[in-house]
Formats: structure tokens, C-alpha cells, sequence
């Protein structure tokens, strides 16, 4: 089967269409045929090491040393079930799905074996009304934006600002925020305001023309979704008991949270969802009663993935990339 080797950390070069054997499913596992998965930003930080030194550390203790063994990028698929061990009851042989791999990874590649239940990740039936390329967008922005909305409990008329709202996360997060009655401010580069106001968010800020710190406006609701805004002044913008969500927080931020969260009051949340099958059941519920869409900036072949990953790591996506996957 092709699959894509991820041969070294580095730049999007490291990564190299190559073949290996099928996997074989083990008792409580499915085989599933990738249609199609995608590429984000977490999988080009993953692939370069672009994280601070302590997480660093622990990403080459846990993939490898000097270079990844063995591990294979992507982190969200949709496909079809080719076959299932002795032991699976939730799924049979011909389910289409959709998945998150959690820490697993493993999406870009023609195959793929799961446990029906994940200890990490988690795998659900794809939605009815939604195509492979589509539905492969959904599971890691819309479980992210999923948990760390339910933490915060978002009310009708409640104001949410969505720092780098232009991504898989971003757009998910807008969404659920609109269905919940809140006022959502969407904060991101200039070629994205159009989109994001498409996507549903009822103001823009350009992040190169105006900070969202300083300019006086607070908020209820502050979702940092790349770990950017300046902790001090984010807390300053939001309003009594309100809450600040750092999707990707650096060693100092969960510092500085943590001691923000002691003293009661603004509260500061950086836990990473755990992509379980109910969160990913109930996203695809609402995919099918249209109260969610997915918005596809490039779909790419796998044979693609170099240009793919240097495409996301330019910081012009727009919602997601999809790579398709082609079965010979």
C-alpha cells in the first residue's frame, strides 16, 4: 500500500511517497480504506518540531531520538471498513467512517487499523449527507472547539473573540458558538475577513491592522486558538468570571493559567480534548440535521503532500486541506 514516510524531522522535503504491506487487523481492530484525510497546522508542527523545548524533548522520546521510526503523519480520515477482527461489535465490514487518530497519527496512508474503541482518538460512521473529502475535515477542529465550548457553557448574547479563527478549529468553533446564540468576533489575517464573516462571525479584526487587546473592547470569551494573544492582556479584555481557552499554550501560558485558576474569579482553560466517540457522534448528529458545515480550501492528491504541507505552513488556508487518497 502507499503511504507517506516521514523520514526526518525537518522542513515539508522530509516527507516521501513510499510502499509497505497492508496492515492485518488484530481481534478488536477495523481495516479501514482511507478516501481521504487532511493536513493542519498540528501536523506540520509535529513534522518540523516546531514546539518549545521541554515538548520537544518528549516528541523525540516518544517518536524517535534523531528521526520519527516508523510513524506515519495525519491525524483525521474518512473511509470505508474493509475488515474487522473477531472481537469488533460496533462496526461490521462496508461502514463508511470517520475517525481522529489522536496520538496515534497514522491517516496518510491507503490503509489504516483501529480499535473500535481508541484509547486515543476515536471512530464514528461517517455522516449520511456528507462526502469522504468532506467528512475527513470534521473530526479534529470540530472535537477541539466541541470540548473546550462545553467547558465554557456558552450563553445567548455572550461575546466570544476567536483568535486565529481561520483555521479547522476556528471555523468549527464559530459555528457551535453561532447555535449557542453567542456574538462572535473573529481575529485573523486580511485575506481571511471575507471567509470568516462567510463563516458566520459577526465582526472581523485584522490582526495586522488592530490588536484585540487594546482596543477596549471585553468579551466574555476569549478562544485563542494558536496561542498567540498576550496572556496579561487577554485576561484584562474579559469581562467578570469570564474565560480565556488557549488551544495551543506554551509551558509559560499553562504556568501562568494554572495560578490565574487558584485565585478564582477569570479562569484560564489549555487541557487537550480526548476526541471521544460520543463528542464525535454528536458532531456527526449535527453535521445531518445541517446545524454544521466544513469549508474545504484545497483538496490535494496524496501523491501532493509535500506541496500540501508547504501550502498550510504559508498561512494562507482557509478552513481545511483535504488529501484525497486514490485506490488503484
Amino acid at each position: 500500500m502507499k503511504y507517506v514516510e516521514w523520514t526526518r524531522y525537518g522542513g515539508p522535503e522530509v516527507l516521501k511517497l513510499s510502499i509497505k504491506e497492508k496492515p492485518q487487523v488484530k481481534d478488536h481492530e477495523i481495516l479501514v480504506k482511507i478516501h481521504a484525510t487532511s493536513v493542519s497546522a498540528g501536523d506540520c508542527e509535529l513534522r518540523g518540531l516546531k514546539f518549545p523545548f521541554p515538548f520537544k524533548l518528549i516528541i523525540r522520546l516518544v517518536f524517535g531520538l534523531l528521526r520519527p521510526k516508523g510513524k506515519v503523519l495525519g491525524q483525521e480520515l474518512s473511509g470505508v471498513i474493509e475488515a474487522i477482527g473477531k472481537d469488533v461489535s460496533l462496526f461490521k465490514v462496508g461502514d463508511p467512517v470517520f475517525a481522529s487518530t489522536g496520538f496515534n497519527l497514522g491517516a496518510y496512508s491507503e490503509y489504516i487499523c483501529m480499535p473500535e474503541l481508541p484509547k486515543t482518538g476515536s471512530v464514528a460512521l461517517k455522516p449520511t449527507n456528507f462526502s469522504f473529502e468532506e467528512a475527513a475535515s470534521i473530526p479534529v477542529g470540530g472535537l477541539e472547539a466541541i470540548h473546550f465550548l462545553k467547558k465554557v457553557n456558552l450563553k445567548k448574547g455572550q461575546k466570544l473573540l476567536v483568535n486565529g479563527a481561520g483555521g479547522s478549529i476556528g471555523t468549527m468553533v464559530i459555528q457551535l458558538a453561532n447555535h449557542s446564540g453567542a456574538i462572535v468576533t473573529a481575529v485573523d489575517s486580511t485575506e481571511k475577513l471575507k471567509f470568516l464573516s462567510n463563516v458566520g462571525a459577526f465582526k472581523t479584526i485584522d490582526y495586522s491592522k488592530e490588536d484585540f487587546t487594546k482596543n477596549g473592547e471585553t468579551y466574555d470569551v476569549i478562544f485563542d486558538v494558536v496561542g498567540k494573544s498576550d496572556f496579561s492582556r487577554s485576561l484584562d479584555s474579559l469581562n467578570e468570571y469570564g474565560s480565556y481557552i488557549i488551544a495551543n499554550p506554551s509551558s509559560k501560558q499553562k504556568r501562568k493559567g494554572k495560578k490565574i485558576n487558584r485565585l478564582g474569579g477569570k479562569k484560564v482553560y489549555f487541557d487537550s480534548a480526548n476526541h471521544s466517540a460520543k463528542d464525535l457522534n454528536e458532531l456527526k448528529d449535527m453535521v445531518e440535521a445541517g446545524l454544521l458545515s466544513t469549508f474545504i480550501d484545497k483538496t490535494l492528491p496524496l501523491e501532493d503532500i509535500v506541496n500540501a504541507h508547504k501550502y498550510v505552513e504559508s498561512g494562507h488556508k482557509k478552513g481545511n486541506l483535504v488529501i484525497t487518497i486514490n485506490h488503484q
